[in-house]
């Protein structure tokens, strides 16, 4: 028997998001990734004694959108906490964080697995500051502080997630989301989005949850599911031998897909949380949330489902189009200016996608512009050139970076659309294959592609699809 399918895995999920503020959350030091260690420090992130922290108020903003953006009721009143831990990284010896009275609670967000739809929700979204980030050498460890202050988001949801799959979904959608704020920039390797999870099993129908563990240290997404498959197969082999699930935490291994404990799993009560003595109650009035939700763009969901209604496109490529704002934004600016939402879709999905997957980019960084990429298509669809042209044009437009009409003229690439033309280059090269015609005409239909691709070669792609297939069609049958 499968012991996935005795067991029912339950999978919460944490997960840390850094703020795209200019400055750190309590001081004026940038908040940049990249910088030489240690060089944007102060008193004040570096938790001197004497200083005092004051709170970036647009990281209260960001933080508001996001509660907004996964339905979470705002609180009118939060407070800060101290955490407090001791770890090299953590000059202070605490983080300031919040606890029992959260910015924003009780959310939810829907996900889509195998075409169907389920919610997940959210239990808290709260505001803390990073720590720094401790580099391992052969023989001793270093320090940079450079992070020391970042402001973060921690994103806890329910523990409605019961597979892998889910929780992949899941985290991609709260990435779509973040990035369609515009308040984090999402990248899992440089740590600006890190996630923890808590995983326990239980026997199908049980009620009662089991002992969890959590699991650190998963770089990307498909390193989250890994991790997971791993660590739920683990607990049943355990439960199946009749050993105790011991509460503590993990570290994930990418590279050996597999998992090694790093501690006894703390509790709440070990980080010892009291209120932050040296910052005042926040108060979140209606007025400030309705301003801020007026700046919300159109999320996710509400996007694809008008593209699906606006569009008539399938969802499958709605999913794709609409994966990233800046896609879809680059999607709908073609549209005004081609006017064939479904041809359009096609030519981003098979082209402009490979090249982004080819090059590791997003369209923001795409060399093609919307208004350029419009002009190769309407090319095609005033049948100035066939689609096969249009292929090779648009290569090389992504190397020269010229215009497509540019390209079109210099080169010659006009389609051959004179019926006289095509039907005498049709009666040379059935005339140049006397055997593949006898072969086609005893029932070898498909040597029709042959002699398409006979005529396309000696026009260089050129001759006109439909008429060559109609002129192709009355000679041979």
């Amino acid at each position: 028997m499968d012991l996935l399918e005795k067991y029912e895995p339950i999978i919460g999920l944490e997960v840390h998001a850094q703020l795209l503020t200019e400055s750190k959350i309590f001081c004026n030091c940038r908040n940049l990734y990249g910088a030489p260690p240690n060089t944007l420090t102060c008193p004040i992130c570096l938790g001197m004694p004497g200083t005092l922290p004051v709170l970036n108020r647009k990281a209260v903003e960001f933080a508001l959108k996001m509660g907004l953006a996964t339905n979470c009721q705002i609180a009118s009143y939060t407070r800060f906490a101290r955490k407090n831990y001791f770890y090299p990284d953590l000059p202070k010896g605490y983080q300031i964080s919040q606890y029992d009275e959260p910015l924003c609670q009780h959310g939810r967000i829907k996900i889509r697995v195998n075409d169907t739809e389920k919610y997940i929700g959210i239990t808290r979204i709260h505001l803390e500051e990073d720590a720094g980030k401790s580099i391992h050498g052969s023989e001793d460890t270093l320090i940079d502080f450079n992070r020391c202050g970042v402001p973060l988001i921690e994103i806890v949801s329910e523990p409605d997630i019961h597979s892998p799959t889910e929780a992949y979904a899941y985290l991609t959608k709260l990435k779509q989301i973040l990035e369609y704020l515009e308040i984090c920039d999402c990248n899992m390797e440089e740590g600006s989005l890190r996630c923890d999870a808590n995983i326990s099993l239980r026997l199908k129908g049980q009620q009662k949850f089991g002992v969890k563990t959590e699991m650190k240290n998963m770089n990307s997404f498909r390193g989250v599911e890994r991790a997971l498959y791993f660590e739920i197969e683990r607990q049943a082999r355990l439960l199946e031998q009749g050993q105790p699930i011991l509460k503590q935490t993990l570290l994930w291994d990418e590279d050996k897909g597999e998992a090694r404990p790093m501690r006894t799993k703390e509790e709440s009560d070990d980080y010892r949380y009291f209120p932050e003595p040296d910052l005042v109650p926040l108060v979140i009035d209606s007025e400030w949330i309705d301003q801020i939700r007026a700046t919300l763009p159109e999320l996710p969901d509400a996007k694809y489902e008008r593209f699906i209604k606006q569009y008539a496109l399938r969802a499958y490529e709605v999913n794709l189009l609409t994966s990233e704002r800046a896609l879809a934004d680059y999607f709908e600016e073609v549209n005004k200016l081609v006017s064939n939402p479904i041809f359009i879709s096609k030519w981003i999905v098979s082209e402009i996608l490979r090249v982004l997957s080819q090059e590791k980019i997003s369209i923001s960084n795409f060399k093609i512009k919307p208004a350029q990429f419009a002009e190769l298509l309407n090319l095609i669809t005033n049948e100035t050139i066939t689609p096969n042209v249009g292929k090779e044009v648009f290569d090389k437009m992504l190397t020269s970076g010229e215009s497509a009409t540019s390209i079109v003229n210099r080169e010659q690439l006009v389609q051959v659309r004179d019926d006289a033309k095509i039907e005498e280059l049709i009666l040379t090269i059935l005339s140049e294959n006397p055997e593949e015609v006898n072969r086609y005409k005893s029932g070898k239909k498909n040597l029709f592609g042959f002699f398409m691709g006979q005529v396309m070669k000696k026009t260089q792609g050129k001759a006109n699809p439909e008429a060559t297939m109609r002129l192709l069609k009355k000679h041979l049958d």
